[in-house]
């Protein structure tokens, strides 16, 4: 067995017990709407948010209309923005956001103004996300509680997830 994987292992045993203290929590994901990032299957951590959430972002959302059902969307928008969906891309205050993990065009257009304490979140998979602020509109960010930091399973693809590094 290789040093690295025996580590992972140990990392993995260690946030086991600190999930017990209600810093992190456990989730799988069940359904294929941040694809590529996060698939069906997978097994991610999330840690408390203990800051404010930033563009890029993979944040753990509690659905508005089904009480104990969570969602794990990005964090496109933040608060005080303007979020115009047109011609198959985000734009922000009028400009067009890079978006390196969309997979696909984002459809339908659309115009929103966020309050402040407000985000915009979407799924990665644009074609089959639906669930997202397109939908459910603009999120409260104070309920937004968790922020997916790693998978760890499958072994494959374990690793930290790719977060905050996209500016638009």
């Amino acid at each position: 067995m290789r040093k690295s994987t025996i580590a992972f292992a140990g990392a993995l045993a260690a946030a086991g017990v600190v999930a017990t203290r209600g810093r992190w929590r456990r989730y799988e994901v069940r359904e294929s709407s941040m694809e590529p990032e996060l698939s069906s299957g997978d097994y991610i951590v999330a840690s408390i948010r203990n800051d404010d959430l930033q563009r890029g972002d993979i944040v753990i959302v509690p659905h508005p209309e089904i009480a104990g059902f969570d969602l794990i969307k990005r964090v496109i928008g933040l608060p005080g923005e303007e979020i115009d969906l047109s011609n198959g891309y985000a734009h922000i205050d009028g400009i067009a956001l890079a978006e390196p993990w969309a997979d696909g065009p984002t459809r339908p257009d659309g115009n929103w103004r966020l309050d402040s304490g407000e985000v915009f979140v979407l799924g990665d998979n644009r074609k089959v996300s639906s669930a997202d602020s397109r939908t459910i509109g603009p999120i409260d960010a104070a309920t937004i509680e968790w922020c997916a930091i790693a998978r760890y399973w499958p072994l494959p693809r374990a690793g930290k997830l790719p977060t905050r590094p996209f500016s638009r």
